[in-house]
């Protein structure tokens, strides 16, 4: 795969990752490590940029979804909704640094939207998770070849 497919394809993985959408960049990124076709830190950098820009998209959604609540489409019971904000409040920004955890990450990046965290804090706590699991993927991936 040329460089730049293989990066777009790493990118939009992980971009789509960081929704609510189920998708696996873990699996593309390790592919791309060991087929040694690109140097590791692009590829970390590569990864952690497309999971970034996700949060923030949701960080976004988070921002704008209150006014929606109540409807019958919503995603989210309201009561689902309150648990969220009331466990980020009692834990705080800080809980940004587990964005990286499936399942809770991508909700607690919504939440942090909706909770109205600034936007150069949430970028700086997401980032610091973001590119710190993706460091910790290559070089145990890298460790092992």
């Amino acid at each position: 795969m040329n460089d730049p497919t293989a990066l777009s394809l790493l990118f939009l993985s992980a971009l789509v990752a960081a929704t609510v959408l189920p998708m696996q960049s873990e699996a593309v990124l390790v592919g791309l490590l060991l087929a040694d076709q690109q140097p590791a830190w692009l590829l970390v950098l590569v990864a952690t940029a497309g999971n970034v820009l996700g949060s923030v998209v949701n960080w976004w959604l988070g921002r704008r979804i209150e006014r929606f609540r109540g409807r019958p489409w919503f995603p989210a019971s309201a009561d689902a909704l309150d648990r969220a904000a009331a466990w980020y409040r009692r834990h705080g920004r800080w809980s940004l640094l587990l964005s990286w955890v499936p399942l809770i990450g991508d909700p607690l990046t919504v939440v942090a939207g909706v909770l109205r965290e600034p936007l150069p804090t949430f970028l700086l706590l997401v980032t610091v998770a973001k590119a710190g699991r993706y460091l910790v993927l290559a070089a145990g991936t890298l460790a092992l070849t």
